[in-house]
Parts: structure tokens; C-alpha cells; sequence
């Protein structure tokens, strides 16, 4: 069977930690940040660890 190609959308949104975990970029932090505050911007600036549940099917799709 061939090798499973990786999905090139996930590969651009999602990164795999040294222990094996997804972590993905909080939303919207891309653009129009001018209005909003500060304690929001610094609140979703952190990049947070993907839920067990959404990392199986992540890890699929990242072929690992």
C-alpha cells in the first residue's frame, strides 16, 4: 500500500510537539486587530494543544 500524503491545509495550521501532541494557533488574531483590545489580542496569542478527540483525526490527516 502507498505511502498516505499529508493534508496541505493541516500541515500549515497544526504543529506536533516532542511528546507526540498537536498544537494549533488560537482565532482571530489575523487581522482587524486595530479595534480590538489588548487583553484580547493577549489572550489569543498563546498557541494551545489540541483536545484528544480532535487530535486523532488531526493526526490522520498529517499522516503520522
Amino acid at each position: 500500500m502507498p505511502k498516505m500524503k499529508t493534508h496541505s491545509g493541516a500541515k500549515k495550521r497544526f504543529r506536533l510537539t516532542g511528546s507526540g501532541k498537536i498544537k494549533r494557533r488560537r482565532a482571530n488574531r489575523a487581522h482587524y486587530n486595530e479595534w480590538k483590545s489588548s487583553k484580547l489580542t493577549r489572550r489569543l496569542k498563546p498557541e494551545v494543544v489540541l483536545s484528544d478527540a480532535d487530535a486523532k483525526k488531526i493526526k490522520k490527516l498529517l499522516a503520522k
